[in-house]
């Protein structure tokens, strides 16, 4: 799935509120959207048809009812998906190659993603196990 910078700053409000919003709830809490307050409808129907996000009920506001709007994907889901996009695992060690390249990497950072690759190779290896005891 493709998103537009639009499409991906409306995600990111979806994502960072962590509930449903309806649609004026999502104006409110957009930081500084490039898109027009006008043009929401547009992209909240281009993201429901890419199902990018669904509709969850109903919020009463004044006299009228506004539809809720949740994401379908996570945060961490879309941009997996987008690095692995026609790649496979070939691309994750040159991701991560250009971001050890970064001058902004602390020790720190590099600590905690060698903690977290070493929780990962263990998952991996009792699952490995667990596959041939089967």
């Amino acid at each position: 799935m493709n998103l537009t910078k639009s499409e991906l700053e409306l995600m990111e409000t979806l994502w960072q509120a962590g509930r449903p919003l309806a649609r004026f709830e999502i104006l409110e809490q957009a930081d500084n959207p490039s898109w027009s307050p006008n043009t929401i409808h547009i992209l909240l129907n281009s993201l429901l048809k890419k199902e990018a996000i669904r509709e969850a009920g109903f919020v009463k506001r004044t006299k009228t009812y506004g539809r809720l709007y949740d994401v379908n994907i996570t945060r961490a889901g879309y941009f997996s998906n987008l690095l692995l996009r026609g790649k496979g695992e070939k691309s994750i060690p040159l991701y991560v190659s250009m971001l050890l390249q970064n001058d902004e990497l602390t020790m720190e950072t590099v600590d905690e993603l060698e903690k977290l690759l070493s929780e990962r190779k263990k998952e991996l290896a009792s699952a490995r196990e667990q596959e041939t005891e089967q």
